[in-house]
């Protein structure tokens, strides 16, 4: 008796350090959190003139600041949460690769899309003036970081996109109506947020069908995989080559279509030559097994997983700097549709605040989407990150300001979907073959190995999160904008 009440004692012991350090923990992530929109608001202080609306510009930097230290606490696990549940990344590797690609896709590759958040979604010359417009941006950027934070403290999914989209309208309806709205382009966006995550679905099930019939079911699968893991590879650094040429270095070269495309297939046909002889290798004595084969799509995840993060850091920093952007440039020029160039310190903010809010909130949330929505191993992983990857480029490149959220979930949706279709395809088959051997046997039909039997029928993918991911979408637009509305007619108020 004596002992089991000490055991029971040090187990209440245990448990209390458990939760101290937790709480510790989650007290120094928000320590340095403060820390660094203290540091937001110095760098901004020494960047901005002493002018009329120098005060306005540094509480937008910090408001900028903070809403990146929440795409990066929310968004960012989507980018090396299938890496890191499929065990080809450890946590502090997928931190530090998001870091360092989403950093880059933000100030390299990020100005089309914060033009689209900056002056698409409403009219600025409908305004009736620049302060009216700088009020309606800031009330935007705060309602869309306020939203964020309220929603991933009580663990609701919302697009940080919609968000953002959400305040710009509500605070641009809020300062000259409905009429300020460009609705043309809110039906385009909308109509991304539909068709992205299907698009990532479906090219994420492509590759897992490739995969599979091409790799997978082959009798000799290391052949296989040492056949055609290179060319995913080089297709990959094709697709990212031929973006950051096309994106990235158009400050300072733009090329034609026909020089990007034979760019890309020279750094296609330099991966395909550098990768090739690092599969053979590693293929040399490997068993014959899925699990074995498994081990070849590491690397191959890591670079789409780098991939991913560029895409994001080009794509989700307009959610960040677009409306500082927008209060930059209005401030600066003293005119509401002067042609700025979006300043660099800007979009450091909001590069910096993504890897920030990584370190300090992500990996939380990388566990939950690497290990929580779906079982993932290296190839299902590959095909989402990939699949994901190339949709949010595409969309990037059209400055559509698409959801990387849906687009990860969409895609995880596909491979399990596909998954499920594949498994019922060859129980049918199993089925089938071993019924026409027992009505006759004389027609030496092959058997399988083994019944897909474990995972038949079996839900391979958590159906809520369809459902979770719709409520998303009709709750966090009118609940952003309605909260930019309020905020903006405090804010004039207060100002005027």
């Amino acid at each position: 008796m004596v002992k089991q009440t000490l055991d029971k004692d040090l187990d209440r012991i245990g448990q209390i350090e458990t939760q101290a350090g937790s709480a510790t923990t989650r007290y120094r992530a928000l320590g340095l959190a403060a820390l660094f929109l203290l540091i937001v608001w110095a760098f901004s202080a020494s960047i901005v003139d002493t002018s009329e609306h120098s005060t306005l510009i540094i509480i937008a930097a910090i408001i900028g600041g903070y809403m990146a230290l929440n795409i990066g606490a929310n968004d960012v696990a989507n980018n090396v949460g299938p890496a890191v549940g499929s065990r080809a990344l450890t946590m502090v590797g997928a931190l530090i690769i998001a870091a360092i690609f989403e950093a880059a896709g933000a100030v390299l590759a990020g100005g089309d899309v914060v033009s689209t958040i900056k002056k698409g979604i409403i009219d600025p010359n409908s305004m009736a003036s620049g302060e009216v417009f700088i009020w309606a941006m800031m009330s935007a950027l705060f309602a869309a970081a306020l939203w964020v934070n309220i929603a991933t403290w009580i663990g609701a999914p919302v697009s940080t996109t919609h968000a953002v989209v959400g305040g710009v309208m509500g605070a641009g309806i809020a300062a000259a109506g409905f009429g300020v709205v460009n609705w043309q382009t809110m039906s385009a966006i909308a109509a991304s947020w539909v068709i992205s995550p299907v698009m990532g679905g479906v090219i994420a099930a492509a590759f897992l069908a490739f995969i599979k019939f091409n790799i997978i079911y082959k009798e000799d699968k290391v052949a296989a995989a040492t056949r055609w893991v290179p060319l995913l590879v080089a297709v990959m650094t094709g697709v990212f080559s031929a973006y950051l040429i096309m994106k990235g270095l158009k400050k300072i070269w733009k090329p034609d279509f026909v020089t990007i495309g034979l760019m890309s297939f020279g750094f296609f046909l330099l991966a395909l030559a550098i990768v090739r002889p690092i599969v053979k290798k590693a293929a040399v004595g490997m068993e014959n097994r899925n699990k074995s084969i498994r081990t070849l799509f590491t690397i191959p995840l890591i670079c789409s997983a780098a991939l991913l993060s560029f895409a994001h850091g080009a794509n989700d920093v307009a959610n960040a700097v677009g409306p500082l952007a927008a209060i930059v440039s209005t401030s600066t020029s003293g005119a509401i549709d002067a042609k700025v160039g979006i300043p660099l310190w800007v979009m450091v903010i909001g590069a910096i605040g993504l890897s920030a809010g990584l370190f300090l909130f992500g990996p939380k949330l990388i566990r939950t989407v690497g290990e929580q929505i779906t079982k993932m191993n290296p190839m299902r992983a590959y095909c989402v990150a990939l699949s994901a990857g190339i949709t949010v480029l595409i969309a990037s490149a059209l400055g559509l300001p698409v959801s990387s959220t849906h687009i990860a979930v969409g895609a995880v949706f596909g491979v399990g979907f596909f998954r499920e279709w594949d498994t019922e395809r060859r129980a049918r088959a199993y089925r089938s073959t071993n019924r026409l051997q027992k009505i006759h046997p004389e027609s030496n039909l092959p058997l399988e190995e083994e019944e897909p039997a474990v995972n038949r029928r079996k839900k391979l993918v958590r159906r809520s999160h369809f459902l979770t991911i719709i409520a998303a979408w009709i709750i966090t637009v009118p609940c952003a904008a309605l909260l930019a509305a309020g905020l903006f007619f405090l804010i004039s108020h207060f100002f005027t």
